[in-house]
């Protein structure tokens, strides 16, 4: 499992999270730096030797790094960690250990030298071209007790959202916590349906998307017959339901694109609304044909 650090308080909660999931699975943790010489003012300073700039960047990731390892052993002592260094800021340098790792782990933002790069623009190339799953660290940390909120997935009835599934009955499994899985037949706006001059019956369409649903789920109850299944049917509005469920979810999983998405199309619009509104972790998983 690999986490991005720039010793901000997002990247702590980031660090802590990665922490207690690897040890949770037995993975070791892999500590990642990028140093990115634009933000830190010193690519703009006159009469500065190149070789102490590096000096300087070396010192300060040693330094950041070193706080996250601390704070990872502190939240799972025996954890392995490793730790690298980028001197490129870049977002294929996260695309390329993303195919070498199970799990991405990044702070919802951040200072220094990477908080633009984690969650500006770039973010969206690194989830939309990530091998593996990517998570985003969002909201207060975990409780010390026992957690057991339930691992929330949106599953649109596409087969973009086989992949998240899977993920999250995983997780579900892992965290032996319920997994619930939140069905939304349109992606319209709550109450968008209501002001057209449509005409259906909203429980035969239920009973319709139940099936759905009940199909989408087939299998996985033989595969992981510890997890109860929640489910949980709307008419639209997946961006509220979702961000409503995820104030009472340890982790939300979602696909990189809806049911509408195209391959020119890195990250959907919910994805993109729950990676800066939710109250929880949220992981984007991405489909196998990209």
């Amino acid at each position: 499992m690999t986490v991005g650090v720039d010793g901000s308080p997002a990247s702590t909660r980031a660090v802590r999270w990665a922490a207690a999931t690897a040890a949770q699975r037995g993975l070791s943790l892999h500590l990642v730096h990028a140093v990115d010489f634009a933000t830190t003012g010193w690519a703009a300073t006159p009469f500065v030797q190149t070789s102490r700039v590096f000096e300087w960047a070396e010192e300060d990731a040693k330094a950041v790094l070193g706080e996250a390892e601390r704070i990872a052993r502190q939240s799972a002592p025996g954890l392995e960690i490793t730790a690298a260094v980028a001197l490129t800021g870049t977002a294929k340098w996260l695309v390329r250990l993303s195919r070498e790792t199970r799990m991405l782990v990044l702070g919802e933002s951040g200072g220094g030298r990477l908080g633009e790069m984690f969650l500006g623009s770039t973010p969206v190339a690194v989830i939309g071209h990530a091998t593996c799953p990517v998570v985003v660290v969002r909201g207060e940390d975990a409780p010390s007790e026992p957690d057991y909120r339930p691992v929330v997935v949106g599953i649109d009835g596409s087969p973009l959202s086989e992949n998240a599934l899977a993920a999250a009955f995983e997780e579900a499994s892992f965290r032996d916590v319920d997994l619930v899985a939140v069905h939304i037949w349109s992606d319209l706006k709550v109450g968008a349906l209501e002001t057209m001059p449509l005409e259906f019956e909203p429980e035969a369409l239920e009973d319709v998307e139940r099936v759905l649903l009940g199909e989408r789920l087939a299998g996985y109850g033989e595969r992981y017959p510890d997890v109860t299944v929640v489910r949980k049917i709307y008419v639209d509005g997946p961006r509220t339901h979702l961000q409503a469920w995820s104030e009472h979810a340890q982790l939300v999983v979602v696909g990189s694109r809806g049911r509408g998405g195209f391959k020119g199309l890195v990250l959907g619009s919910t994805s993109n609304s729950l990676l800066r509104a939710a109250h929880c972790p949220v992981m984007v998983v991405r489909p196998d044909e990209d």
